[in-house]
């Protein structure tokens, strides 16, 4: 009953019989702001890839570690976070705050859902912002009178695109040119943090990526592009990729060994964090 309240309810802008790929995150990492739509979408995709929700929640954990990483042993303290996604537990302003308290975050997102919870972030830390635009059209989020403001554009300034670039659909730009965009405004000791559909090339797991790839685009989601480890370095121009490289997100400074394999969904996605000069 509540559940077909909330979609009855449902924001401005927003389709409750279409998925979105926020609210699927979201129901997989155990928030409430979902539809059955969402959830009858990831039940399609999981006849494709059954541990499809591994994809998501190794995405967070490697999300949780980039970010350890970039307050902690960078020295990071602002932070530009595109496509941030339905704010749910250890988001980006969380993990850094707890080691500088004044870092300063700002996300931005185009999903009305997302929009609607991310202007709350407001309410509750003086640090972050919200805005609402879309990523893939880096003038507009670079120019943005609440991302000039907010961060210092003299000072490095870590920017996320997290389980972003692979849904790009457009036909205006490349992502590496998109990319090369952001980077170009970036200050130097900047960092950019990416995760990305993974295509490890011929052999391994590129059939399973090529049918999920398929599975995808059939639905109402938009479609998503892995890509293979050159194609993501192209990705970072200029930058200096820091340790490990590129790799497989479980795998991406872990906090321990691992004590079983990876499954097909974790061996789907790449991370890598690189550094301007």
């Amino acid at each position: 009953m509540e559940a077909r309240r909330r979609e009855t309810n449902a924001p401005v802008g927003v389709d409750p019989s279409r998925a979105s790929i926020a609210r699927m995150y979201d129901f997989v990492l155990g928030g409430k702001d979902h539809y059955q739509v969402d959830r009858d979408e990831l039940a399609r995709l999981q006849r494709v890839l059954p541990e499809v929700a591994d994809l998501a929640l190794e995405n967070r954990r490697y999300l949780i570690r980039v970010c350890r990483f970039l307050a902690e042993r960078a020295g990071v303290d602002q932070y530009l976070d595109c496509g941030s996604g339905l704010p749910t537990t250890e988001n980006v302003h969380q993990v850094v705050q707890r080691v500088e308290k004044l870092s300063k975050v700002v996300y931005v997102d185009n999903d009305p859902v997302v929009v609607a919870h991310g202007h709350a972030l407001l309410e509750e830390n003086d640090r972050t912002r919200f805005i609402s635009g879309d990523i893939f059209e880096p003038e507009t989020i670079l120019g943005h009178d609440l991302v000039r403001e907010h961060l210092d554009w003299r000072r490095p300034i870590a920017l996320m695109f997290v389980a972003t670039l692979h849904h790009y659909q457009g036909d205006r730009h490349r992502p590496a040119d998109i990319m090369r965009e952001y980077v170009d405004a970036l200050p130097s000791g900047s960092y950019v943090a990416i995760s990305h559909l993974f295509d490890p090339g011929e052999g391994g797991d590129h059939d399973t990526v090529d049918a999920f790839q398929r599975a995808v685009a059939s639905g109402s989601l938009g479609g998503a592009t892995a890509r293979t480890e050159q194609e993501i370095e192209e990705l970072l121009p200029g930058l200096e990729i820091v340790d490990p490289g590129i790799v497989l997100l479980a795998n991406w400074w872990p906090d321990g060994p691992s004590l079983k394999p990876l499954n097909s969904a974790q061996r789907l996605i790449a991370g890598v964090v690189a550094r301007k000069l």
